[in-house]
């Protein structure tokens, strides 16, 4: 059927109201199918079933300083795991090396960075520059949840990236567990009574920790009970302000002996069972 109008008011009044169809309808159509590829993602990622322990070292460490470790902890499975090695440079190029084997549900992921000087200032540009590796990370594997492990200031790394960049993944992907090895929380204080600004930044923002997360804090010992010859017991025990009663559970260990020096603890064999049980 044709309409006729008479009326040149009603004539342009019609081909106004179907102008503005039209340009709904053309608007629509790319939200339409950026939400349908949103939800496939989404789907595809509830599918997934890797699971990796993503690592980040210490300052002064490279991509390079687990290798030892992931060999010891491939040495006692069956299933030997894939080791991918990820470096961020200070101008934002991000480089592979190694890869993950198909079918491998727990491979290890170590990230290092170009800038990977001490210092909270350098602390706070390596949260960001791991971010920007995780987010590619989590585009390309499409994992859904995933264990972290952090060396000395790793683990403070850690700590600024889960309260500051976290929550822009928690509702896809969950981080179920976080160990810390002989991270100084409260950098080079013996005492919790002289606070340094990291530390009053990270207990001021915990808030932001996953209330689903378990955390394990190791404390290294070389030869007292006050060092690991390097990073002040107290300064990692100082990691319970942050987590516990924050995180869903929250449990400091201490090891002694051999290799409870602080550059040795990463392939300390107490340390490696540590990993593979939690």
């Amino acid at each position: 059927m044709k309409l006729k109008f008479t009326d040149p008011q009603q004539k342009r009044t019609w081909r106004f109201a179907l102008a503005a169809l039209l340009v709904i309808i053309l608007l629509t159509i790319p939200a339409y199918f950026q939400m349908h590829s949103s939800n496939q993602l989404r789907a595809q990622r509830q599918r997934a079933t890797m699971s990796p322990i993503i690592m980040i070292p210490g300052s002064s460490a490279t991509k390079e300083r687990f290798n030892r470790l992931v060999n010891l902890l491939n040495r006692d499975t069956h299933q030997k795991h894939s080791l991918l090695k990820v470096e961020v440079y200070n101008n934002g190029k991000i480089t592979y090396s190694g890869k993950i084997n198909k079918g491998d549900r727990e491979p290890f992921i170590v990230v290092g960075f170009q800038n990977n000087h001490d210092g909270y200032d350098n602390i706070k540009k390596q949260a960001t520059m791991f971010d920007a590796a995780f987010a590619q990370l989590s585009e390309e594997y499409q994992f859904n949840n995933f264990k972290a492990f952090g060396h000395s200031n790793g683990g403070l790394i850690w700590t600024r990236w889960i309260e500051t960049y976290y929550t822009d993944y928690k509702d896809d992907i969950k981080l179920r567990v976080l160990m810390t090895v002989a991270s100084p929380f409260n950098l080079a204080e013996t005492s919790i009574k002289n606070k340094t600004q990291m530390f009053t930044d990270f207990v001021k923002h915990r808030t932001k920790i996953p209330r689903s997360l378990d955390v394990i804090a190791v404390v290294g010992n070389e030869d007292s009970y006050t060092s690991d010859g390097l990073v002040p017991a107290d300064s990692v025990l100082a990691g319970k302000y942050i987590y516990q009663k924050r995180a869903h559970s929250y449990t400091s260990m201490t090891v002694t002996g051999e290799q409870a020096q602080h550059s040795n603890l990463p392939q300390n064999k107490q340390i490696v069972k540590l990993i593979e049980q939690y």
